[in-house]
């Protein structure tokens, strides 16, 4: 026996079927797309989170050149700041309250990174900052222990902001500096140049080697002070 042929209306609510079930492939492809795309999102900002927020920027600009000055004065300046962007936007700010060399009338010649040589090792910082309080302006020498400045730096502007409340527009840092250990002058960086120094465990959580030996209950209690 030969199938029955099919009728118009037939192939018309098949073809309608097939058209729908694409539809709804199509639609949950584009939903795991979509969740893929919110979980690589989450995932990027953890890692911003954990990276340092802060780079050093060294920012070289000038003067527009003009009639009476052909060649003007280049300067040079090392900030901190989140990105080149924001980097570039604190140069003229500067440079038009120290020089009075605007953006408008300015050119800007090299943005560079800085890296740190040896980003692994451990060095005291020294920085000499001024900020901004409710009464007035303030000088401030600050020191940290950090594997790099830009760790030390933004060490800085935690704690301004916790200490002392203070925004991070309202902080200007003046000098950086690596210090040695008998330059030192703070007590929370002195306590770590002692070659004896021990960290100790305090309390330390037993595993057991392998799945198969893991238990909720225990015959006797365990002992954490190991």
């Amino acid at each position: 026996m030969f199938p029955p042929i099919k009728t118009g209306i037939d192939l018309i609510i098949v073809s309608y079927k097939t058209s729908s079930c694409l539809d709804g492939a199509l639609e949950r492809k584009l939903e795991r797309e979509r969740e893929a795309s919110e979980i690589v999102a989450v995932f990027s900002k953890l890692a911003d989170m954990v990276a340092l927020k802060f780079h050093q920027y060294q920012v070289v600009g000038r003067a527009l050149p003009k009639d009476a000055e052909d060649t003007p004065k280049i300067y040079r300046m090392k900030l901190w700041h989140t990105n080149e962007v924001r980097a570039k936007s604190k140069f003229w700010y500067f440079l038009k309250k120290l020089k009075k060399v605007k953006k408008s009338n300015g050119q800007m010649l090299a943005i560079n990174e800085i890296f740190e040589k040896k980003p692994t090792v451990v060095e005291n910082y020294g920085i000499w900052l001024r900020y901004q309080s409710r009464t007035g302006y303030h000088n401030m020498y600050k020191e940290y222990r950090d594997t790099t400045l830009n760790g030390a730096v933004d060490q800085m502007y935690t704690e301004m902001a916790s200490r002392h409340r203070v925004r991070f527009p309202c902080i200007q840092i003046i000098k950086t500096a690596t210090i040695p250990a008998k330059l030192c002058k703070r007590e929370s960086t002195k306590q770590f140049h002692n070659s004896k120094i021990k960290f100790p465990l305090i309390s330390r959580k037993v595993r057991p080697p392998t799945r198969k030996l893991k238990t909720t209950y225990k015959a006797s209690r365990p002992n954490l002070f190991v």
